[in-house]
């Protein structure tokens, strides 16, 4: 799903890079980008290199989406930038369909596009028609998707130093020892570096593990709730779960105040949008930390990406999202209460400087 380095935004505790998975809504069939979205683009300067001086420049985004506001947000943001390129988008979603993303990849390269963009998957059921795709001459763009086909280009959040910015938070809250809870799920790359940093600071700080539950679902927050309700039902002195997904760490919250234990048990997660910061901020959350970066920012960084790409301008297999680290302290102190008043308080967020171009009309959020 799920490169080189780029600055990071610090905050808080900790200094960090990026993030992963989160959700959407579901689609039987491809959709042409209406436009209707609330970002706004700087004029382009430069002059357009082909195909763009050519008029409408045709790109299909395949979408491998789950539940939540985070991939509404994403797809918000990769349909603005599109269309402040003229960019003819045709977007396909399989949410949490394996076969059915496989089925849309392979319409989308007989659709005539010029460019894909492979939003999350799995790389054993899609990685068949990302072959086809670039020896057919269709430029790849993929979004926190592992694959090692030659020509593709990767994109993604640094989920690693994402992870270990949660951490270390985690860390300094629980201290050495702790008894802790984990909710995750293996197979999706993003999660499993998530997964890696989470291994390795256990071992580091002598916590013992509890518990391990979690899956990824269409309702993944809902599907969660009793999963975690009856690991922590055995283990109710557990005094930190981590849940590096916001959907997950959405769950773990319900099921943490459902057994009345917000007051005994911090939840630590990772992704950042407008509900993730009302759920950090309502009263009585034991949601005390995450880290991630602007959804729809980053959802046009990568349609800008593909347009570089397509242009022969990106000179690079691989681009990287810096990301923040973020307290339930912080959104408190500073009274935030949605994206667009954390992205005035973080102007890091807005990615504007990554893959961008003079001929480009950059979106803002």
């Amino acid at each position: 799903m799920p490169r080189t380095r780029l600055p990071l935004a610090a905050l808080s505790l900790a200094s960090v890079s990026a993030l992963f998975l989160a959700g959407c809504s579901q689609s039987t069939n491809a959709s042409k980008d209406t436009g209707d979205t609330a970002a706004s683009a700087s004029a382009a300067t430069g002059t357009k290199p082909a195909p763009f001086d050519k008029g409408t420049v045709k790109v299909a985004l395949v979408r491998q989406s789950g539940a939540g506001d985070y991939f509404e947000q994403w797809g918000n943001g990769a349909k603005a930038q599109a269309k402040a390129l003229g960019i003819d988008l045709t977007v396909y979603d399989a949410q949490a369909d394996n076969a059915k993303q496989a089925t849309d990849l392979s319409s989308a390269i007989n659709s005539g596009a010029q460019a894909i963009i492979v939003d999350h998957g799995f790389p054993s059921t899609i990685q068949p028609e990302i072959d086809k795709a670039v020896k057919k001459g269709v430029k790849v763009v993929v979004y926190d998707v592992e694959t090692a086909t030659k020509g593709v280009v990767s994109t993604k959040q640094d989920d690693a130093s994402m992870a270990q910015a949660v951490l270390d938070v985690m860390a300094t809250e629980l201290g050495k020892n702790a008894k802790v809870g984990y909710v995750n799920v293996a197979g999706y790359a993003a999660l499993d570096k998530r997964d890696s940093v989470w291994k390795s600071t256990v071992d580091a700080n002598g916590w013992k593990q509890a518990f391990k539950v979690g899956k990824v679902t269409d309702s993944t927050a809902t599907d969660n709730v009793p999963l975690v309700s009856a690991a922590l039902t055995q283990h109710s002195d557990v005094t930190g779960i981590f849940a590096p997904y916001d959907e997950l760490a959405k769950g773990t919250v319900l099921a943490v105040q459902n057994k009345k234990l917000q007051d005994k048990v911090k939840v630590f997660g990772a992704d950042v949008s407008n509900a993730d910061i009302q759920n950090m901020t309502a009263s009585g959350s034991p949601w005390v930390a995450t880290a991630g970066t602007d959804p729809s920012a980053v959802g046009a960084a990568v349609v800008r990406t593909a347009a570089l790409e397509l242009a022969g301008r990106l000179n690079k297999t691989s681009v990287e999202f810096p990301a923040v680290a973020i307290t339930q302290a912080f959104l408190k102190s500073k009274n935030i209460q949605n994206m667009d008043q954390l992205r005035t308080a973080l102007p890091a967020l807005n990615l504007s400087q990554v893959s961008t171009a003079d001929w480009i009309a950059n979106v803002a959020h």
